[in-house]
């Protein structure tokens, strides 16, 4: 059994920034971890850091900024982001100086609660916390779905909150979008002849126009890259299926036909953005790391072995991708000779494979509370008198699906793959209410969820950032320890206080 004052779980980014500031403020504090490691997606890929407006950085994320300057040795910004062995050492020196308690291979496994509070918290390695206030900051909402908290998974209709960007998207050209005339069937490339489909492809119907569908953005791993000497080259995995790459090749066959190939780069993104010159591969285009099969749309509420089956599969494509690029015949020879520079980092993700240990979720779970934060409150640059953080990234939904659907061309129809859901779009700055961590009181009354928060699908797509997670962690952390020690629900924290306190800590609240 370990007692604490504060338990947070999932060392994701927001969660150690709120291990840190609740331990910081001098609570006890243990960091719960399912996996091995910590820093999440800051450590595990995504090392090209969205940051957004300056003016919206503030405690927590402007500390990591200045310790990754003061890691390389160079001004503050001279890096998108650190490489992700930097990050993790940052974050697991911040937990040791600010003596936070980490407990590695622990998934949460159950919630005993009672009266509208969590008791204790069990875990698969055996362990039980018990706390005054529990923190969930993992990217699926595990905990909170324990406690039985009400969420949300997936795209919402255009109906629910009045959004213009919610619910099924047109198809319509662009970067992220399909080209015309790629036929789905596997043994028919005309598109005339129904048959079973080409793998990769997410079987239909597409539901209407701005209905809500449950749809998931596409997850994918954020692959780091080098040039190094000592790079690991792309192997030919075990179980490598060719069959499973056809549709990369009727791809790269259409652009060859249209004179449209581009650099490898243009692919998966291979600028030497990062320290030491690595690059942080990442999904460019409608062919990409990303999987776009519609299995992440299983994942949120899926149980562990199914969790775990679908990982592999977002692995294995990763895999499968970089070998495919660098090797197969049918992409052009300017792109496997440009691919065929680069390779995993021999100094990175050392007991992974040098592939990243974290599947990059970009949405599960959001609860639903008494508030919801909405496309509205971001386009209209609303601060909300609780305010405890800011967001400032543009609305980015990633693809969603790539299915296929019928093209009502003369004589007959044609079938055509299509990608659907991507969208960008500029928001303002604009404020995150405290409300939004909060669950409704009846439902739970000593937790504070920091990263699948209270908003719609299409908000969330701005919130989802690292530097956000980190800013929402800061103030969870903050608002637990508040709580704790005065022994209040944590909906009844005086917000004038905790953005005192968030102040005191650098926070930016208001541009």
């Amino acid at each position: 059994m370990i007692d604490a004052d504060i338990a947070v779980y999932a060392a994701t980014a927001g969660g150690v920034c709120a291990a840190v500031s609740a331990a910081r403020s001098g609570a006890r504090v243990v960091l719960i971890e399912p996996g091995r490691h910590v820093g999440g997606m800051t450590s595990g890929g995504l090392g090209y850091t969205d940051v957004g407006d300056l003016r919206a950085l503030g405690g927590v994320a402007s500390e990591f900024r200045a310790a990754v300057a003061a890691y390389y040795g160079v001004p503050i910004g001279r890096f998108a982001g650190p490489e992700p062995h930097a990050a993790e050492e940052i974050f697991l020196r911040w937990l040791d100086e600010a003596g936070v308690e980490l407990l590695f291979d622990a998934a949460v496994r159950d919630v005993d609660k009672c009266d509208g509070r969590i008791v204790s918290a069990a875990f698969r390695g055996g362990e039980t916390v018990t706390a005054d206030v529990f923190v969930d900051a993992s990217y699926e909402g595990d905990l909170m779905a324990a406690a039985g908290v009400s969420y949300s998974v997936g795209r919402e209709s255009r109906a629910l909150h009045g959004e213009e960007f919610a619910g099924r998207q047109e198809v319509v050209p662009g970067r992220h979008a399909t080209p015309p005339w790629i036929s789905p069937f596997r043994d028919d490339e005309s598109g005339r002849a129904p048959g079973p489909l080409l793998p990769q492809i997410k079987p239909g119907p597409l539901a209407e126009v701005g209905t809500g569908d449950g749809g998931i953005m596409s997850y994918g791993y954020r692959v780091c890259l080098s040039q190094a000497p000592d790079r690991v080259p792309f192997g030919r995995r075990d179980g490598y299926d060719d069959a499973h790459w056809e549709l990369g090749r009727r791809l790269f066959a259409d652009a060859a036909a249209r004179g449209e190939v581009h650099r490898a780069g243009r692919y998966i993104g291979l600028e030497p953005n990062l320290p030491g010159g690595k690059a942080d591969g990442n999904s460019l285009g409608p062919f990409s790391l990303s999987v776009l099969d519609g299995s992440a749309w299983e994942y949120p509420d899926a149980d562990p072995v199914r969790r775990e089956e679908i990982r592999l599969h977002h692995r294995h494509h990763a895999q499968d991708f970089l070998w495919f690029l660098a090797n197969d015949p049918a992409v052009p020879a300017t792109v496997r000779r440009e691919m065929q520079t680069w390779g995993l980092p021999a100094d990175e993700f050392a007991d992974t494979g040098h592939l990243p240990h974290q599947l990059y979720v970009r949405e599960a779970r959001r609860m639903t509370s008494d508030r919801v934060l909405t496309e509205h409150d971001l386009r209209a640059g609303k601060f909300p008198a609780d305010v405890i953080a800011l967001g400032s990234y543009h609305l980015d939904i990633r693809e969603v699906q790539r299915t296929w659907r019928w093209v009502h061309e003369h004589p007959d129809p044609i079938a055509m793959v299509v990608s659907e859901g991507y969208l960008s779009a500029p928001v303002p700055v604009y404020g995150i209410g405290y409300s939004a961590l909060t669950p409704r009181r009846e439902e739970c009354e000593n937790l504070i969820v920091a990263v699948c928060i209270s908003a719609s699908h299409v908000a969330f797509s701005s919130v989802r950032m690292e530097p956000q997670y980190q800013m929402l962690g800061q103030a969870a952390g903050l608002a637990a320890a508040l709580a704790a020690r005065t022994a209040r629900a944590v909906q009844d924290v005086p917000v004038a206080e905790l953005q005192r306190m968030l102040r005191d800590a650098g926070a930016a609240l208001s541009v």
